[in-house]
């Protein structure tokens, strides 16, 4: 269905040359926020191209217009694509399906109308949470009817069970939600954080939609999406946000260490390398912290730098951060020493910095999706690629293609996109 959006990048080619394009090997999946392990690593075999052009088509592989606004990520999950949107004019959020291959929009599921949150922040969306998918159902979450709606639905859009997960109506500032859930064997966890009684993390029977565990939470308005990280062997919910970090067991919801340390309200998800746990934040207070993960509850260090809304990256030892006015820093994860900074571009970030075969894909608000090195030792810039007027969402990166939710125009002109990129051999 809406073939109309489909805009084939390919239509007109010269019939001297003959284009070929590497089919789709589908070894591999990205079935929700920060991908397979939860650290917006790339599976280690992918391979995306370091520049393309969507003016001109190079190393674009499709570009499909997407109804609405969104913040989003995609979820990418056998032959399909999977990605939420909010349409203000008909007051809906829907689930979108592309075909993986040809990235025609296959369907439009609306899961819910006329009950759009009253007041948002101007730069969040309706649709920003991720959806993510347990290898039969897709779980996808919505603020809507002044609540957070938890939706299990099939990949061919039957929908299984919707709950409510509690009330979600905040007072002091009204500026909407973003956290996206989270699978853990049998459960699906969402956290809904903000200044009332309801506030809290709910754990639900992905078969049923029975709650199985809640735990409640400060009641403090806090926009990160909680994660699942394996660390000293042990299983961690981790999350952070009312001037703590928290790791949970994530089978039962009780606490298994908690540290005074980071901000009120945060929007970037928990990183860790290993064995150390980093975050970031800036509302009230600016800084990038670092804790230990082993439950020795000792802060290790931390800096002024804030990256309030996108999330850090780590690999073994080191860590890497965007900054909210665009340097760039890498720190060894031990004890916090710089080994680079650089400035990077004048403008803000949202999306979350992006791991693929040691390179750093960094998508800025301007639309502008920067590679550099992901090397401790230097700062290596390596391609600066203009990808539409704006960027939100955090781009993924599988089967040897990236996958950028961007968007085109200002204002009422605005229309958003959904586009693969991927190397495109030409031979004459």
């Amino acid at each position: 269905m809406n073939s109309r959006t489909f805009r084939p990048l390919f239509a007109v080619l010269c019939f001297t040359t003959l284009l070929m394009i590497t089919p789709v090997g589908q070894a591999e999946d990205w079935p929700g926020w920060r991908g397979p392990e939860g650290n917006n690593h790339a599976p280690a075999d992918t391979d995306v191209p370091l520049r393309w052009n969507i003016e001109s088509g190079t190393n674009i592989i499709w570009e499909t217009a997407i109804p609405g606004r969104g913040h989003s990520s995609p979820v990418v999950v056998n032959d399909s694509i999977f990605l939420t949107t909010a349409e203000t004019d008909k007051q809906t959020q829907s689930l979108l399906k592309f075909d993986r291959e040809s990235g025609r929009m296959m369907d439009q599921w609306v899961l819910h109308r006329g009950t759009l949150p009253r007041r948002i922040h101007p730069n969040n969306s309706y649709a920003s949470p991720t959806p993510v998918f347990d290898g039969e159902n897709l779980f996808v979450v919505f603020h809507t009817d002044d609540a957070i709606w938890l939706t299990a639905v099939t990949t061919s859009g039957q929908k299984v069970w919707s709950i409510r997960v509690c009330d979600f109506k905040p007072g002091a500032f009204q500026f909407g939600y973003g956290a996206s859930p989270l699978i853990e064997d049998d459960l699906v966890i969402v956290a809904a954080e903000y200044d009332g009684a309801a506030s809290g993390i709910y754990a639900f029977s992905r078969r049923t939609g029975k709650q199985v565990w809640m735990q409640p939470r400060p009641e403090n308005l806090n926009f990160s999406s909680p994660i699942i990280a394996t660390i000293t062997g042990q299983r961690q919910l981790l999350l952070a946000g009312a001037d703590t970090i928290i790791s949970y067991d994530p089978q039962n919801g009780q606490t298994r260490w908690t540290i005074d340390a980071g901000t009120e309200a945060m929007c970037g998800t928990v990183a860790w390398d290993g064995r150390r746990v980093l975050f970031s934040g800036g509302n009230p207070v600016a800084g990038t912290w670092c804790v230990n993960g082993d439950g020795s509850q000792k802060l290790l260090w931390q800096n002024p730098v804030m990256c309030y809304e996108q999330s850090l990256l780590t690999i073994r030892n080191y860590a890497f951060a965007i900054a909210d006015n665009g340097v760039a820093y890498c720190w060894r994860t031990q004890d916090g020493v710089e080994m680079w900074k650089k400035r990077l571009f004048a403008g803000r970030i949202s999306a979350s910095p992006l791991l693929v075969d040691q390179r750093i894909y960094i998508a800025a608000q301007d639309g502008t999706v920067y590679v550099i090195s992901a090397v401790p030792d230097r700062f290596d810039l390596l391609a600066e690629n203009n990808t539409g007027d704006s960027i939100f969402a955090s781009p993924v990166a599988v089967d040897d293609r990236l996958y950028i939710r961007y968007a085109k125009g200002q204002g009422q002109a605005r229309k958003e996109y959904l586009v693969a990129a991927g190397e495109v051999t030409v031979e004459n």
